[in-house]
């Protein structure tokens, strides 16, 4: 179960994206991100041309998905996506797809969660930034588990470069969220939990 393509689409909303913890997505979640990626790739650096640049990658995605999420129509009176709304849209635009076939704001993101990631710049994510991704994000008490995800996410050609390049991230990401067989791809993260609490009337899921 915790592999499985819905728990895996619960991870994405409770540790990627829905930062304010609050259940649902919104715009202040998406304005977060920009804010997030912009002092992790400066490495605690701000730079305000790189936040607007962060601003255009987070707040296309928030259109994109908004538009995509919104089956109810609801959006501009409640202003927030729902887990099971979300989890429709990526249904619809990332199910046995490829990442070249992804929408162009969520290929955006991919490329710059990549290079948040990729802490030393070098190309590649190795094992100690894979680490350090995996333990800011959610609770762990235990790197060996994490190190375990770690290695059983890479294949041959990965174990020779030492971990993930670009494209390689690029299409374990697609695979992640568009494979809904347990595939090496569920690891991207790291080692999962089976069960993902949300406040209110969400529950356990």
């Amino acid at each position: 179960m915790a592999y499985s393509w819905d728990n895996r689409v619960n991870f994405v909303v409770r540790y990627l994206y829905d930062l304010d913890g609050n259940g649902y997505l919104d715009e202040k979640d998406f304005a977060c991100l920009a804010l997030r990626a912009t002092i992790i790739e400066g490495k605690g650096e701000f730079s305000y041309s790189k936040l607007q640049e962060n601003q255009h990658i987070m707040l296309s995605l928030w259109e994109e998905m908004a538009e995509l999420a919104d089956f109810d129509k609801d959006l501009l009176q409640e202003g927030r996506i729902t887990v099971e709304e979300f989890k429709q849209a990526v249904q619809q635009c990332c199910m046995g797809k490829r990442y070249g076939d992804f929408p162009q704001a969520m290929k955006m993101f991919i490329d710059s969660n990549f290079k948040m990631v990729d802490l030393n710049d070098d190309g590649v994510i190795d094992a100690d930034e894979y680490r350090f991704s995996c333990i800011t994000k959610f609770p762990l008490d235990d790197v060996e588990v994490v190190d375990e995800a770690f290695n059983n996410m890479l294949n041959d050609d990965d174990r020779r470069r030492g971990g993930l390049t670009l494209s390689r991230y690029q299409e374990l990401y697609a695979e992640f969220l568009g494979n809904p067989d347990e595939t090496s791809a569920a690891y991207l993260f790291g080692p999962l939990a089976e069960f993902f609490y949300y406040p209110d009337d969400l529950g356990s899921i």
